[in-house]
């Protein structure tokens, strides 16, 4: 398997077309001004030594070099052994509502903006456990399993919005189930489940689902975001501006809620506890606090243990490619000249 440590180097590839077309365009200017000085045949006897194809080598060199170069400060890496480690930790499922109300602005900039910040949050203190997201509306998607790659967690959190479920609504329930179906109860490590939502439109069902998990070991916090007095939904248009709230088939505006007692009750439920979201505090932060607190687990996860460098194969090529295009001439080399069967006889004459 090959990696990069530094993968951001790689983007800087995108400079060798452009390098090629503007030594494509250097050309055309540069026979149009041969053409417009004087005969080109006359000029090309006058600079005999010179020769484009060789010009054109030393461009090719180094645009290789450049290459080359870029790779190796990529840090290629590669994986020669995949075994098993053991780690000790949590298994810890985060279900985020991803609901229209989630857009709402009593707590800044958002509600699911504040959410997945506190997520990342998470993600940057975890250290050997493992961590996945459940996004849910009208119904529930794993938007990545469990997981020690804190990386890609937070390349796949990036990507959450309101449009990545297209039921409408807040089944909570079924984000409780997908992730009890997500779980492995094979493995004896400690399971928490943490709900993130407005508590909108919570079904029986969900009260059903959460005993079910808690019967099977699965601890459930929940975190309530917005207020109970309620907040409007605001509607952007595709250039970011607001154009209006959303509102019901009557033409209200439609006031989205805090339901804070059934997010309670699906913590009491659950064995866990319930926050209140707000706009200083970090409420994952606590509830890692209390995560912390249980006893961890040994698991095993499958990973390459031993990455070795790969940079000298470009690095060294690199170096040797830069040092080739300096010492390289533009002149033509009159003894190879003399074996070309295309040439002209003037080319090779003393």
């Amino acid at each position: 398997m090959i990696r990069f440590a530094h993968i951001e180097y790689l983007y800087a590839l995108a400079v060798i077309p452009v390098l090629v077309v503007l030594y494509w365009l250097f050309s055309r200017f540069r026979a149009g001004a041969v053409a417009r000085f004087g005969n080109p045949v006359m000029l090309e006897r006058l600079s005999g030594e010179a020769s484009r194809s060789k010009r054109l080598a030393k461009f090719v060199v180094l645009l290789s070099a450049v290459t080359c170069l870029l790779v190796a400060l990529a840090d290629p890496r590669i994986g020669t052994r995949l075994e098993e480690v053991k780690q000790e930790g949590v298994d810890i499922f985060i279900a985020l509502d991803v609901s229209l109300s989630m857009k709402s602005e009593d707590i800044k900039p958002n509600r699911l903006e504040k959410a997945k910040f506190e997520i990342r949050n998470l993600v940057d203190r975890l250290g050997g456990d493992r961590i996945g997201l459940i996004i849910f509306a009208g119904e529930a998607f794993t938007q990545f399993p469990l997981t020690t790659d804190y990386s890609a967690a937070s390349m796949f959190l990036d990507i959450v919005d309101v449009d990545a479920v297209p039921v409408p609504g807040t089944d909570i329930g079924s984000a409780i189930e997908r992730a009890v179906e997500s779980f492995d109860f094979e493995e004896t490590t400690t399971k928490v489940l943490i709900i993130i939502t407005d508590g909108e439109n919570t079904e029986g069902e969900a009260f059903d689902a959460a005993e079910e998990a808690a019967n099977k070991g699965v601890l459930i916090y929940t975190i309530g975001l917005g207020s109970p007095s309620g907040s409007p939904i605001p509607m952007y248009n595709p250039a970011g501006q607001q154009v209006d709230f959303k509102r019901d088939r009557a033409g209200g505006v439609v006031m989205s809620k805090l339901d804070e007692a059934s997010l309670q009750k699906l913590a009491s439920v659950g064995g866990g506890k319930y926050f209140r979201g707000t706009n200083a505090q970090d409420e994952l932060d606590e509830i890692y606090k209390n995560i912390n607190a249980l006893q961890k687990k040994e698991f095993g996860v499958k990973q390459f243990t031993d990455y070795e460098d790969r940079f000298q194969f470009f690095l060294i090529p690199a170096i040797l490619l830069l040092l080739a295009e300096v010492l390289m001439s533009e002149n033509r080399l009159r003894w190879l000249a003399k074996w070309n069967p295309l040439r002209k006889p003037e080319e090779v004459e003393s």
